[in-house]
């Protein structure tokens, strides 16, 4: 806080957990205005009990779901904070979002006397070695024990007769899951060293050997499960790898003191048959990858991948109660077994690693709370159904949607402290952070009615208590008209403002409430709500990182929005926001595009006042060159893609469709015309245009530029989106097809002049002979495709699928060129080397563009284009005389002289004009003749 210019006095006040609220909410307002935000501030407003009216509809919403029956009491696993004492909810966490509690079979692996030392005094009690599985159908096949020899394990009390060995991590759990003898507290009556658990005897549930021992293994992992692992070779690569070294080692077994008898009369036991695979498909995994070390470890967690999924997608049961039946059948039917005889408890951990904000490592609790029954199968059936009718604006986003309502459970809805709502039916809990944010949107309609625009609720002719449950009901779900002492037009009006503004078309936000926030959105309004007031759609983005780095305020690569305003700017701030990224992969704004930005919105100022100021010798009256054409219907494409990337929310193709693109377009048709040959009126239309593409990302320079530049009355945001004539393809295509011939032309001079060079070193040419100099351009066009390709093009076009823009395969198309008259000039081999490049060139283009690629010809003429612009390309490519030639034409061909052979050897096709640059002496020598 002391970086941001706060004095200790003032950190003092943050002790109060509302100073937060009133201290930070005014400076979020106030940067967002700096932002440019155009945004009805009437109807901000503060959550929590701090602002009353929205604590009065929280608490109508509470009351609403737990009378549908939809908010329970009961136990259930949560992620929990031990320090903060209650559940520890994704806004709660300073790392681990979206991880959950991690179901395990927690195996008791009897110790059989004689104990070791430090285990003498447990003696009479029961000992077991809590083993964590995520496979209890393979425990047909132990062969042994696995512990970490050089990790710490404990003897911790569950109750007054059993004790269970493992990591003090996994007692911590287990002491918030009722299996401790004191309650949230594990009791220690033992440590221990991994090595010293070498050698215990067990005895373990459904073995088939009496007796196992327990082993060391290096690559048992103690931050996961409890440290003890259950060995089983037959299905387990890890488990195979461990115990053939250990077979097959003398030495190893000597160093950590292992007895022959403990492993050399152990067999692997075949427990399930995957087809394929055989009974032991650990070892055939192992031998396919060629595993045959512990050290292996990114080949080993491949084969652990390939055998869990084989044996629980494809194997069949071959020993037990439930032979000859399939894994994925009998999985739970032998947990349910093991937990029933007492042999099995269930065990919880959180997924992943979990750190509240209060720093505070998280275990796994069962809890006794006041749970949303989410997943509840007629409310989950209601939600995919309204997740069917949103836009999500891609794929990706709904397809993780969908898998969030398909797996989605009951969640915790109460917390015990905190900032909130009280449960208006049990005070002790507040609601939690998510849960009272799921219904919010439908309050923006009517806070300003309620709230006369203060944020707090604090200043309102209003009172919160008048806000009843009949009248919310009234408000959002088409209630009756409540019995209220609220005016009657303040009542219709909220309704009104209600009914206009919902459903909701749009919800931003991140990417990571897809999985809570946003899906719980989706559930709350489908409970409350009628149909028609369901919500419309989502669009979700990724993060944001600076300079492709994550954002660090511990490596200074962090900006808050008021730091990179002033750095940069408001526009350019968003300039360089716009060019991130809009998709769900982590957004990149780069400090290098802000500057530039900068740079380039004040170099266009400075070029339209130039443009206006130069009228006077700039071509006046209506479009009518090709260039005039050209760069119109690049605006109007502009126009068009640009609206299109806005309505997707896709800010990074509007900004290159709306800015850079048309720049490119403008800067063409400049070269295209010569500084003074540019028509003022088509300038004009430029400048409007592209001012109001920008004025979404930059407002407050297209303000600049319509009232100070432009004289426009009024302002650019009221000003309405450009009007377009349809994008003309066919002259767009023609377009490129100019700009790409220039480029040609221009490769062709250089390797031309270059060869020239090289021809005449070191013999002396007069400076002052004009005529040796490369001057004279000759373009060779081909307008209709011909011969073997017209075949290849013919059966293309019979052989496409335009729906799936797809084609038949290579073979059937040799095939059928076999019936054309090619197919009877050359063999099977001859076709392929012929006509296969050209074929991929042409179905790749055609997947691409679609079946016009196929066409015998291009949609405009070329001659008719390079005609029309033979002054630009003089011009451009620095030629006196250019000429546009027909290659079918003997005559034509013949002005090559002795280049013919470069029409001959890379003859010109539709859309690929041959051309070839002449001196003005050759050029004279042959059409002389």
């Amino acid at each position: 806080m002391r970086s941001f210019d706060l004095s200790d006095e003032e950190i003092a006040k943050f002790q109060d957990p509302y100073h937060w609220l009133s201290y930070f909410s005014p400076l979020a307002m106030k940067d967002l205005k700096a932002f440019g935000l155009s945004c009805d501030w009437r109807r901000s407003f503060i959550t929590t009990d701090m602002n009353p009216f929205y604590d009065a509809f929280v608490q109508w919403q509470m009351r609403k779901l737990r009378n549908m029956g939809k908010i329970v009491k009961g136990k259930q696993y949560m992620v929990y904070s031990p320090l903060d004492g209650q559940p520890c909810a994704d806004h709660d966490r300073a790392s681990g979002e979206e991880v959950g509690p991690q179901e395990y079979v927690l195996i008791k692996m009897e110790v059989i006397p004689p104990f070791p030392p430090k285990l003498k005094a447990l003696e009479g009690r029961n000992v077991y070695l809590a083993a964590a599985t995520l496979r209890p159908e393979t425990l047909y096949g132990q062969t042994n024990c696995w512990i970490q020899p050089d990790e710490n394990y404990g003897a911790f009390e569950v109750n007054d007769i059993d004790i269970f060995i493992l990591t003090a991590r996994s007692a911590r759990n287990l002491a918030y899951q009722m299996l401790s003898r004191v309650p949230e507290k594990p009791t220690c009556l033992a440590e221990l060293c991994g090595r010293e658990l070498i050698g215990l005897q067990l005895k373990s549930p459904l073995a088939f050997y009496e007796i196992v021992y327990v082993l060391p293994m290096q690559n048992v992992l103690t931050h996961k499960g409890t440290g003890i692992v259950i060995s089983v070779p037959s299905d387990s690569p890890d488990d195979f790898i461990a115990f053939q070294e250990l077979v097959t080692s003398p030495d190893l077994r000597v160093m950590y003191g292992v007895k022959d008898e403990w492993v050399l009369p152990f067999k692997v036991i075949p427990v399930i048959n995957v087809p394929g695979y055989g009974n032991e498909t650990a070892k055939k995994v192992c031998l396919d990858l060629k595993i045959d070390s512990l050290n292996q470890k990114d080949k080993l967690a491949e084969a652990k991948e390939i055998t869990y999924l084989k044996v629980f997608h494809n194997g069949t049961m071959i020993v037990g109660e439930f032979k000859g039946r399939k894994v994925q059948e009998v999985k739970p039917l032998i947990k349910d077994m093991l937990l029933k005889t007492g042999a099995a408890v269930l065990y919880y951990e959180p997924e992943g690693k979990v750190i509240s904000r209060s720093g505070d490592e998280c275990v796994v609790a069962l809890t006794d709370q006041w749970l949303i029954t989410y997943g509840e199968a007629e409310w989950k059936q209601k939600a995919i159904e309204c997740l069917k009718e949103m836009n999500t604006f891609s794929t990706e986003a709904h397809n993780g949607f969908e898998h969030t309502l398909n797996w989605l459970m009951p969640r915790a809805c109460s917390r015990s402290f905190g900032l909130g709502t009280r449960i208006p039916w049990d005070e002790e809990f507040l609601v939690d952070s998510l849960s009272d944010s799921t219904l919010y949107m439908v309050y923006y309609t009517i806070a300003h009615l309620l709230q006369h625009g203060n944020t707090y609720g604090s200043n309102s002719s209003l009172r919160a208590d008048q806000m009843t449950d009949e009248v919310w009901d009234y408000v959002f779900c088409n209630g009756p008209t409540p019995e209220t002492d609220i005016p009657p037009t303040v009542l219709r009006k909220m309704k009104q403002e209600f009914e206009y503004w919902y459903p909701f078309e749009l919800r931003i936000s991140g990417k990571d409430l897809m999985q809570n926030h946003l899906a719980f959105c989706i559930y709350n309004h489908t409970a409350l709500l009628p149909k028609h007031h369901w919500p419309g759609g989502f669009r979700c983005n990724g993060h944001l990182m600076l300079n492709s780095e994550k954002m660090s305020k511990s490596t200074g690569n962090f900006r808050t929005l008021s730091q990179a305003i002033e750095e940069f700017s408001s526009d350019a701030t968003r300039f360089a926001l716009a060019d991130a990224g809009d998709s769900l992969d982590d957004a990149n704004f780069v400090f290098e595009t802000a500057k530039s930005a900068v740079m380039k919105l004040t170099k266009e100022i400075s070029w339209m006042k130039e443009v206006l100021s130069a009228e006077s010798s700039l071509r006046v009256g209506p479009p009518t060159t090709y260039a005039d054409r050209a760069f119109a219907n690049a605006m109007n494409y502009a126009i068009k893609g640009t609206e299109d990337s806005y309505r997707a929310f896709m800010f990074k193709d509007a900004l290159k469709t709306g800015f850079y693109d048309l720049q490119a377009a403008r800067d063409e048709y400049r070269i295209s015309c010569g500084a003074r040959a540019m028509n003022y009126e088509l300038l004009l239309r430029f400048m409007d245009v592209q001012t109001r593409l920008i004025t979404p990302i930059c407002p407050h320079y297209a303000e600049h530029v319509w009232q100070n530049i432009l004289k426009k009355e009024g302002f650019v945001v009221k000003a309405g989106w450009p009007i377009a004539d349809t994008p003309d393809p066919t002259l767009r295509a023609a377009n490129k097809y100019l700009l790409d011939s220039m480029v040609l032309m221009r490769k062709v001079l250089h390797k031309q002049g270059s060869d020239l060079k090289k021809a005449k070193k070191g013999a002396v040419v007069p400076a002052t002979l004009e005529e040796n100099k490369l001057s004279v351009g000759l373009i060779y066009v081909n307008e209709n495709y011909d011969g073997w390709k017209e075949q290849c093009l013919r059966v293309l076009q019979a052989q496409f699928e335009p729906e799936s823009c797809s084609f038949a395969p290579d073979e059937q198309i040799i095939e059928t060129l076999k019936n054309y008259s090619i197919g009877q000039d050359m063999d099977l081999k001859q076709i392929q080397k012929l006509c296969m490049p050209f074929i991929k060139f042409k179905k790749d283009e055609a997947q691409k563009v679609g079946l016009h690629a196929l066409e015998l010809k291009l949609p405009f003429s070329e001659l008719e284009v390079l005609e029309l612009n033979s002054e630009q390309i003089k011009r451009q490519i620095g030629l006196e005389h250019v000429e546009i030639l027909l290659a079918s034409d003997e005559s034509s061909a013949n002005k090559a002289g002795p280049h013919i052979s470069l029409i001959r050897q890379n003859p010109p096709s539709p859309g690929h004009p041959t051309a070839i640059i002449l001196s003005k002496l050759e050029f004279q020598g042959q059409t002389s003749r």
